[in-house]
C-alpha cells in the first residue's frame, strides 16, 4: 500500500502539538477536546482535526483525544521513540550554545561531538566533549555511526563540508549556515535562518503599529 504524502504545513505543526500535549501530560491532565487544543494553540479545531486524520485520527467523537496516547503516538511520528546520534561542525557561540542544550537528548538527540578548524578551539570542552579537528570528521562519522549533521560554520565552508558529510554516511543536516543547501535525493535537509524569524518579526510589528494609527 502507498504511503500517503503528508505536506510539509502539516509536519511542520507536530512538533508544536507534541510540545503542547507534553506540557498537558506534565500538568495531569487526561483528556482533551479539539476545541480545547485550539484553544491553547490557537490553531482551528477543524485544523487540528485534519492534521490527525492525517495519521488515523486518534480520537473519537464526543470522547476527545487521550493526551498520553496521543502524545506517545505524535512522538513515534517524529522518530522520537528512537535515538539520533548528531555532531556540531563549527565551535563558535551558536555551535557551543546548541551543543550545552540539554533538552536534546531528552528527545533523543544524543550529542557526540563537535569539530572546528580553529587551532585555538582545538581540544576546548563542550559538555565534557572535547572539540575536534576537522581533519577527524570523516573517521568520526564513519566509525561512530552518525546521523545527524548540525551546521554552525560560514557559508563559504558550509557546502564543502555538507559534501563531506554526505559521502561519509551522514542522513540529515540542520544547517545553521546563511545558504541553502542542495543535497542528493534521500538527505534530509531542514536549513534555519535566524535572520528571517527576526524579520518576520519586525514585519509583524510594523504592522500591528500601523493598525494601531
Amino acid at each position: 500500500m502507498e504511503e500517503k504524502e503528508i505536506s510539509q504545513a502539516v509536519i511542520s505543526r507536530l512538533p508544536r502539538y507534541f510540545r503542547y500535549l507534553g506540557e498537558l501530560k506534565d500538568e495531569g491532565v487526561e483528556r482533551i477536546s479539539s476545541q480545547e487544543l485550539s484553544g491553547l494553540m490557537k490553531v482551528t479545531a477543524s485544523q487540528i482535526r485534519q492534521d490527525f486524520n492525517n495519521f488515523g485520527g486518534f480520537g473519537q467523537q464526543g470522547y476527545g483525544y487521550n493526551v498520553e496516547y496521543l502524545y506517545h503516538e505524535i512522538g513515534k511520528i517524529l522518530g522520537l521513540d528512537q535515538t539520533h546520534k548528531f555532531i556540531i561542525v563549527g565551535a563558535g557561540n551558536l555551535g557551543r550554545a546548541l551543543g550545552n542544550y540539554l533538552n536534546f537528548e531528552r528527545r533523543g538527540f544524543i550529542f557526540q561531538g563537535i569539530f572546528d578548524q580553529n587551532p585555538d578551539l582545538i581540544g576546548q570542552m563542550v559538555r565534557g566533549l572535547p572539540v575536534h579537528p576537522m581533519e577527524e570528521l570523516e573517521t568520526f562519522v564513519r566509525e561512530n555511526e552518525i546521523e545527524i549533521a548540525v551546521l554552525t560554520i560560514p557559508k563559504t565552508s558550509a557546502v564543502a563540508v555538507a559534501d563531506r558529510l554526505v559521502q561519509n554516511g551522514i542522513k540529515g543536516i540542520w544547517n545553521f549556515a546563511h545558504v541553502d543547501l542542495n543535497l542528493p535525493e534521500g538527505i534530509q535537509v531542514e536549513n534555519v535562518h535566524l535572520s528571517d524569524s527576526l524579520m518576520k518579526l519586525s514585519y509583524n510589528i510594523n504592522r500591528f503599529m500601523q493598525e494601531e494609527e
